[in-house]
């Protein structure tokens, strides 16, 4: 057997085993790996040179594939930079395998270059890390390297999915003679069977009796893939039922004429008489992490009696707020499908007494949501207003193409895209990497999910997390399907807006970092469409040509004034205030 054939065999086995795309950051020591995937017809390898960028951009495609995708990296500190994107995967529970090339063991402290501590250098960010040997002469070795690949691929999109490591330490030679070909398999591939957990039949009607005789049931749903079937059985237990649902844009929840989407506004500043009004009995929450900080000190402020958190696996007790009394173990679209079956709604068509408390109760959130949706309205109708950030937001939303893809960078844009929200008849598919909630991979992650569809990916990303991220522009072509648009106040704005900081006379210095930066020079690098937009009536033109299709992708740069963004939403701050002593008082 040639002295790579297990290397080459690792190629083979990540096509028999359903992964496709291949994101691969050029290395020496990782040759015989890059070789290996770069030689077989059947996966499709992009080279992202910036590791860090690289893994990002996988965890974009994995998002929008739902598949895993394998990152390969070389040895040394290039490892360390796939940590970020690693961090975010696991907590995001996004399926990568991460193939990092190494030295052999014998080799560490003996200060030879670019070897460190590989093995287990992800910690407890993977679901698992094994090591393969460096040596393949043995039967025993080859069987093991085999096998080991059947189990970290499948683990890595077992429920719930993650980022799975196999550092692959490789002696030399790393590349074949011009007469080696590569021969691929046969391999092994082992299949693992899923299983969906089944409740005991007295558990189910213990959980139909608690929600039957709850007066004030409240699902609250946390950051989701957008799946229209699960939509369709929220809307269905709200009308039947008088359900009250809570969501967030991250979560995939638009704007209806029966889901609750202004909560960051109503509740902000609440007062204890409303919010007793607002508190749930019975709190059935879905999805991971919710953004709103408002509605998470609400739900800990205002316990529910009885909260249920639906989740497939049970890995962690998830106890976000502080108030869990039953962890249930099934998917969420199953079980809620199941839950509307068998529920009888019925009583709640006739009105007995838990439908009628649950009705009013309905009837307050909506109350609340509508006023809301008032006060950021009005908030952004002033006809003379400069260009700001949140008003560009809203006007971007509002002509978003439909049924296509928005991404949202983290730090303000995803806060003001969810103040604004998005109509259910847009139907559009909302991500945002709300695993660890950090700047450094946005842009990376759009171009991701744009490799992997053919439908419209519009990212919405500030400055700083952009000018931080432009190596995500540097290795391949851009996808032309990808449209870019920049927030640029020249400055961290989100500072500006918390409290604390505002505060502060370091503000600007230590806080915001003003740059002074545009991104006319990266767009003509990357071969990007580039548009300066600096007014409020300038932009409405703009975005009717913006989203239409063309050759290559486009870039979008708004200029505005950080204390015109400031001015505004103190504006709305203190309209909330007035709108919480109008409440009390109603």
């Amino acid at each position: 057997m040639p002295v790579l054939q297990p290397i080459v065999n690792i190629a083979e086995l990540l096509y028999q085993k359903g992964i496709t795309d291949v994101v691969v950051s050029p290395g020496s020591r990782s040759a015989p790996l890059t070789l290996a995937v770069a030689r077989h017809r059947h996966l499709r390898v992009r080279v992202m040179a910036d590791e860090r960028s690289a893994c990002f951009v996988a965890l974009g495609m994995a998002l929008q594939s739902q598949r895993a995708v394998a990152v390969i990296c070389t040895s040394g500190s290039a490892v360390y930079n796939l940590a970020p994107a690693v961090a975010e995967a696991f907590f995001g529970q996004v399926p990568l395998l991460l193939l990092t090339a190494d030295r052999p063991h014998e080799w560490l402290h003996q200060q030879d270059g670019q070897t460190i501590n590989q093995a287990g250098i992800f910690g407890t960010h993977v679901k698992r890390s094994y090591d393969l040997p460096a040596d393949y002469t043995h039967a025993d070795a080859r069987w093991f390297i085999e096998r080991t690949l059947n189990e970290a691929i499948t683990l890595s999109q077992l429920t719930p999915a993650g980022p799975v490591h196999v550092n692959v330490p490789l002696r030399e030679p790393f590349y074949p003679t011009t007469d080696e070909s590569f021969a691929y398999g046969p391999v092994r591939t082992i299949e693992v069977l899923s299983a969906q957990p089944t409740l005991p039949a007295d558990s189910w009607h213990r959980l139909l009796t608690e929600w039957e005789q709850s007066k004030r049931t409240l699902i609250a749903v946390g950051q989701l893939p957008y799946n229209p079937a699960l939509l369709t059985v929220l809307r269905k237990l709200s009308e039947e039922t008088g359900v009250v649902i809570v969501g967030e844009l991250v979560g995939n929840i638009p704007r209806n004429n029966l889901f609750i989407t202004r909560t960051d506004t109503f509740l902000a500043g609440i007062g204890e008489t409303n919010a007793r009004t607002l508190q749930p009995d019975l709190l059935l929450t879905i999805g991971n992490s919710f953004l709103t900080r408002n509605l998470k000190t609400f739900l800990r402020q205002y316990p529910a009696h009885r909260h249920w958190h639906i989740q497939p696996a049970i890995d962690h007790i998830n106890d976000s707020f502080q108030s869990l009394t039953t962890l249930i173990p099934a998917d969420p679209l199953a079980f809620l499908e199941k839950l509307f079956a068998d529920v009888d709604y019925q009583r709640f068509l006739q009105g007995d007494d838990e439908a009628e408390d649950q009705q009013e109760f309905l009837s307050r959130w909506h109350h609340m949501d509508r006023e809301a949706t008032r006060l950021v309205e009005k908030t952004l109708a002033e006809p003379s207003q400069p260009l700001t950030d949140w008003l560009a937001v809203q006007r971007i939303l509002d002509q978003l193409p439909d049924a296509s893809i928005l991404h949202l960078a983290n730090s303000m844009p995803v806060r003001y895209a969810n103040l604004c929200g998005l109509d259910e008849r847009q139907q559009i598919s909302v991500s945002s990497n709300r695993g660890v909630s950090g700047i450094d991979g946005c842009l990376s992650t759009a171009v991701g999910a744009a490799l992997m569809t053919d439908k419209l990916v519009t990212l919405l990303i500030g400055d700083v997390a952009f000018f931080y991220d432009r190596n995500a522009l540097w290795s391949a072509p851009v996808p032309p399907n990808l449209r870019i648009i920049l927030l640029n106040n020249d400055s961290g704005h989100i500072f500006r807006i918390i409290d604390g900081p505002s505060r502060q006379p370091e503000l600007e210095t230590y806080f915001e970092t003003p740059h002074g930066y545009t991104a006319r020079n990266t767009a003509q690098d990357a071969g990007l469409t580039y548009i300066l937009c600096n007014s409020a009536e300038a932009l409405g033109e703009i975005l009717s040509d913006f989203f239409q299709p063309a050759s290559t992708a486009k870039l979008l740069e708004l200029k505005t004034d950080k204390q015109a963004n400031q001015d505004l939403f103190l504006s709305y701050k203190a309209s909330v205030k007035a709108f919480q002593s109008r409440s009390v008082n109603q």
